[in-house]
């Protein structure tokens, strides 16, 4: 009887995923609900065949060196993989594949709800009148900003971005982009105009960030961009932490120059800058953007389907270093 491959979870997923991989695999899974320690990793990925990792988990040569050369895939549960390091698994032929697609709604849907937070208030007003500080109506209790026929900045377009922006037009606002590549749909079908980086920021009433994490993109927003923005601001990003300078944030918002954010993922994640929790003008939370039964099973199923398309020597569906598969 051939010897069915073995494959480590590095925290738990939802079940339908898991259920469909034990099917064809012996699984284990990390059975505490936080991520694992640097050893714990590297003692658990030990001869595994595969590798069920999440974004918490930081994955790079050492990783692969302890799973070893059998190890044949890392399937990331995360469209973003900048916790991996894909040029040293591609040197040693491991296949490192994400999960594109299907958290797209989810993550523009987060991005709005915080928008929508913080312009009207809402996490504010919400802590107030649980506190019984309520006594009634008032003309000028928690004034905020109207969205309708505003100016929503999009800086990324691709899958999630692109969503942000169609989201747009329910809500009459003139939208402005700014990414390498212009996307003619968006153009067409919104009437929105790609713009410079800095002609976006002076001119844009709501900025959304979205764009992937590289090095070009690290503090993409800092002092300099901050004091472009119209003091009405609001800064809202979904996309990953280190693409907003923190502590820059932290001084724009003290000298009033933008008027709020509203942020899902942090700089030096789960560490927040303390001012940040202080600040009412700041909806913060915890990196849930993907965070819907829908999403979360589709993330798990394609992960799992890289995982079992790649152990039975085919292509999986998303590869993040397809080289590694012309050479095997």
């Amino acid at each position: 009887m051939q010897k069915r491959p073995n494959v480590y979870v590095t925290r738990m997923i939802p079940e339908a995923p898991i259920t469909v991989l034990k099917e064809h695999c012996d699984v284990e899974i990390n059975p505490d609900d936080r991520p694992l320690t640097r050893q714990e990793l590297l003692a658990k990925v030990r001869g595994r065949d595969a590798v069920l990792s999440l974004l918490t988990d930081i994955i790079d040569d050492e990783v692969f060196l302890a799973a070893g050369p059998q190890c044949k895939v890392f399937a990331n549960y995360a469209v973003g993989f900048n916790n991996v390091d894909v040029a040293a698994a591609t040197k040693r032929g491991v296949i490192i594949t994400n999960t594109p697609g299907v958290l797209d709604n989810a993550t523009a849907e987060i991005a709005w709800a915080l928008l929508f937070a913080v312009a009207r208030r809402v996490a504010e007003a919400d802590k107030f009148a649980r506190a019984g500080l309520f006594q009634g109506w008032g003309p000028m209790m928690f004034l905020g900003q109207e969205i309708m026929g505003k100016t929503l900045g999009v800086i990324g377009t691709g899958r999630i971005g692109s969503k942000m922006a169609r989201g747009a037009q329910g809500f009459g606002m003139r939208v402005l982009c700014c990414d390498e590549f212009k996307k003619t749909e968006l153009e067409k079908d919104l009437g929105a105009t790609y713009v410079d980086k800095d002609t976006l920021l002076k001119e844009s009433d709501y900025v959304s960030l979205h764009t992937p994490l590289m090095p070009s993109t690290t503090h993409l927003i800092s002092d300099r961009e901050f004091k472009l923005m119209k003091k009405t601001a609001i800064l809202i990003n979904s996309s990953r932490g280190p693409i907003v300078d923190e502590k820059a944030l932290v001084r724009a918002l003290q000298a009033g120059e933008i008027w709020g954010a509203g942020l899902d993922v942090f700089e030096n994640e789960p560490a927040i800058e303390p001012e940040l929790r202080t600040m009412d003008n700041v909806v913060i939370l915890p990196h849930i953007a993907s965070a819907t039964i829908e999403a979360r099973t589709q993330m798990g199923m394609i992960a799992v389907r890289n995982i079992i398309k790649v152990l039975n020597g085919e292509a999986p569906e998303t590869c993040v270093n397809p080289e590694v598969l012309k050479n095997s």
